[in-house]
């Protein structure tokens, strides 16, 4: 009887030794960028309005991770970002500026590059509207203090 209980034992850890081995998750060695959204949406904002928004990415990889360079996709998008190597686990900030000057409808992007081995560049898009500044209505203009009669 000891003998089956030892055996039954033994086949049951044998068996546990075995699935665990098949369902190691390996980790991948390097730096990895995981941005926290790969949409900046301006939304529907006036002419003039604040051009900045910002994009967070954290290294989940287990080597610093490096950007090389970002672009943006014309002149009017321009990215900044961290200089210095983002440590794994380390979270960072990405900022897009974009001409608010201009009307119309937003459909830009922005180009990351990264020392990733595979993967290595991550596409940002920018997103939005811009429309015309709302004209203030009975607003004296410089002709009409001109011809205003001068007062005391």
């Amino acid at each position: 009887m000891k003998k089956i209980l030892i055996l039954l034992v033994l086949f049951i850890g044998l068996v546990n030794a075995t699935f665990a081995q098949d369902t190691k998750v390996e980790t991948v060695n390097g730096p990895k960028m995981s941005l926290a959204a790969d949409v900046v949406d301006y939304g529907t904002i006036e002419r003039g309005a604040d051009p900045l928004r910002t994009v967070d990415f954290t290294n989940t990889g287990t080597e610093p991770l490096v950007i090389k360079n970002a672009r943006g996709s014309c002149g009017c998008t321009v990215p900044t970002w961290p200089k210095e190597p983002v440590m794994p686990g380390e979270t960072a900030t990405i900022e897009i500026r974009y001409d608010t000057k201009r009307v119309g409808n937003i459909s830009k992007t922005v180009k990351v590059t990264t020392n990733e081995k595979d993967d290595n560049v991550h596409v940002i898009r920018v997103k939005g509207k811009i429309l015309r500044a709302k004209k203030v209505e009975n607003l004296p203009t410089k002709e009409s203090n001109m011809l205003a009669p001068k007062g005391k």
